[in-house]
């Protein structure tokens, strides 16, 4: 399955907190992020630059977006990203929305996943 995929500006982080943690305010303030809630913890993306003191987080990510919507009957759309990726050594987090999926890298691997996904066939463009 070849994709084509958009690089957003932003450079994000992943904070978590503890199981029970109301979504911070600080949060919902911002632009773009996804919150995931379970049984053990809240998990947060968000801009890096929105994150207070305090908080704990890994930043430095970059996040390539599938261009969506994707029907939901589509199979392996994460495979055809992440198995290439996995090949190169290059780490992911993957988080998806209703219409598409977001893989996001370290920025210091960022040159490298988009030249590995080219080579698979996939189209890479910058987002602004």
């Amino acid at each position: 399955m070849k994709l084509s995929l958009s690089i957003l500006d932003e450079t994000f982080a992943i904070c978590t907190f503890p199981k029970g943690t109301p979504i911070p305010e600080w949060v919902i303030g911002s632009e773009f992020y996804s919150v995931t809630k379970t049984y053990d913890e809240l998990s947060v993306v968000c801009p890096q630059r929105n994150i207070p003191e305090g908080v704990k987080y890994n930043k430095g990510w970059r996040c390539l977006k599938v261009q969506g919507p994707l029907d939901f009957s589509l199979t392996g759309i994460l495979a055809s990203l992440a198995m290439p990726l996995a090949s190169a050594g290059v780490s992911i987090f993957v988080f998806s929305s209703y219409d598409t999926d977001h893989i996001m890298v370290k920025g210091y691997d960022l040159d490298n996943a988009v030249k590995v996904l080219a080579d698979a066939g996939h189209t890479i463009v910058r987002q602004s």
